[in-house]
């Protein structure tokens, strides 16, 4: 299989060090005892089936929410995108808060927190190599791309064969630049002086979250602890 991004081994320090500096020119505040992210020699990236599943299951679920939060017809909106699912033989990928929205057992907060997953899908289709680069997170992401990079897609072999899975290395430097973000932003509430530059800090959470997934031996991602 092909994969984009470089290939070459880095160790945890250069790459807290490359971001650091990055960081620095950015304004935003960072922790230098804050520890490293792992080894590409101790964890794994899943692998390109598993990514596009997650992607497109959790990309309809986030159509669902949304219209659940818009108060559209509930079951008009279900039946498409169980549809969808079928379509795109992802129906068995959903995790437990995406299927409480078509068992229709959710609560407001989790149709909230679905709909915020379009964040985390963005680090998905970024590793998937769909989009260039997601080192910005001072806005959320468009919304009319994350779709249509599904939906023009007639099924799932062709959604998978557009993909070309970028390397662990350069999976783990975006990881571990999002979480020294993640830092700063948890610093800021804590610490309102504290500087997070142009960040959105629940842009910078949601898309971690996605990243931290890529490399868990855990398949819900919600069940990730985002630790700072």
């Amino acid at each position: 299989m092909e994969k984009i991004g470089n290939n070459k081994f880095v160790s945890p320090e250069e790459r807290k060090r490359k971001n650091e500096e990055y960081i620095k020119q950015k304004g935003i505040a960072y922790l230098e005892t804050l520890p490293l992210v792992e080894t590409s020699l101790a964890v794994e990236l899943k692998d390109l089936d598993t990514i596009c599943q997650r992607a497109i299951a959790s990309l309809l679920a986030i159509q669902l929410a949304s219209d659940i939060q818009l108060n559209n017809n509930y079951e008009e909106s279900k039946e498409l995108f169980l549809g969808l699912l079928k379509e795109y033989k992802v129906e068995n990928q959903l995790l437990a808060k995406e299927k409480r929205l078509f068992n229709h057992t959710y609560s407001k907060q989790d149709a909230i927190d679905v709909t915020w997953n379009y964040e985390a899908y963005w680090s998905l289709v970024w590793a998937l190599g769909l989009i260039d680069d997601i080192k910005d997170a001072s806005e959320i992401c468009d919304c009319m791309k994350a779709i249509t990079l599904v939906g023009d897609c007639y099924d799932y072999e062709e959604f998978k064969n557009k993909c070309k899975l970028r390397s662990i290395e350069e999976v783990l430097d975006m990881l571990d630049l999002y979480y020294r973000y993640h830092w700063a932003c948890e610093e800021k509430r804590i610490n309102p002086d504290t500087s997070i530059g142009n960040l959105n800090p629940e842009v910078v959470m949601e898309r971690r979250k996605g990243l931290e997934w890529l490399i868990s031996k855990l398949t819900d991602w919600d069940d990730i602890a985002l630790n700072t």
